[in-house]
């Protein structure tokens, strides 16, 4: 039998420069699932994504899947793509597996946490202020070129990536930290500054977007203490869960959240086109 992609729509052309399509993924004709594929509106048209790719029930366990995935890349590949994207939700096992097989990496994965009880409370001599006008210019320029940084090391190119961090980030805050739904906070201990706290209103939750301890105080729970902050900030504010995002490497990071009690809610991974 011979499992192929049938377009169901005329390519797209959306006014933020992005193209996409639909496609059946069918099996001698007959329609057993369904492809949508489109370019990255991060990235722009050298990097594609496949936003669905679902086989029905009675088809599944044959490979189907696979070869869907294989042709999505080939149709990628003929828009002029080097790079192709697909997230996975966090309980689907078998698409991580399916996907990891093609040859996909993990590039960073979305965590989330369900607020229950009481807000914790901080360790004593630990306490949050505002963050003034001079530290967000210091905090915004070395912010921005660590995101960039980040993305960098999980295969974007320089310059992509450092036109991401610019957009990310001036999108995010475009008021600085004046920015309506975004607290930015300085922690300090004992009256030091010893890191920073990054969180905004998204999706209906409380979103951690940038959390750092400074250098010359790591290693002593202030990463902890951070966290626990960003519940007592999303409990003040009426919001019942916190998300954020962490890259795939940052082994810390990672280990912190899990113990916290965060779950993978999404992977995000990619494959270069050669």
């Amino acid at each position: 039998m011979t499992t192929t992609l049938r377009p169901t729509e005329p390519l797209q052309h959306a006014a933020d420069g992005t193209r996409s399509r639909r496609y059946h993924v069918c099996v001698n004709s007959r329609p057993v699932g369904a492809v949508h594929l489109a370019t990255d509106t991060s990235f722009g048209p050298s990097v594609a994504k496949i936003h669905e790719l679902r086989i029905e029930v009675p088809d599944r366990g044959r490979g189907r899947g696979t070869v869907a995935a294989l042709a999505a890349e080939e149709v990628a590949r003929g828009w002029g793509c080097r790079q192709i994207e697909v997230t996975v939700p966090g309980a689907a096992a078998g698409a991580l597996e399916l996907t990891r097989a093609l040859g996909y990496v993990l590039r960073n994965r979305g965590m989330e946490k369900v607020l229950e009880g009481s807000p914790p409370v901080l360790p004593p001599g630990s306490a949050d202020r505002p963050m003034t006008r001079d530290e967000y210019e210091i905090w915004d320029r070395t912010g921005r070129q660590a995101y960039a940084e980040d993305w960098i090391r999980h295969g974007v190119p320089e310059a992509e990536a450092l036109a991401k961090a610019k957009r990310d980030f001036g999108g995010a805050l475009p008021q600085g930290p004046d920015t309506a739904n975004m607290r930015l906070s300085v922690l300090e201990h004992e009256g030091v500054p010893v890191g920073e706290l990054w969180l905004g209103d998204r999706d209906g939750r409380t979103f951690v977007y940038d959390v750092g301890v400074r250098a010359d105080r790591r290693g002593r729970g202030h990463g902890r203490t951070l966290m626990r902050l960003a519940e007592v900030r999303a409990t003040a504010v009426g919001s019942s869960r916190v998300g954020l995002n962490v890259f795939a490497g940052n082994t810390p990071a990672e280990r912190l959240y899990e113990s916290l009690g965060y779950e993978t809610t999404t992977y995000h991974l990619y494959k270069r086109l050669l």
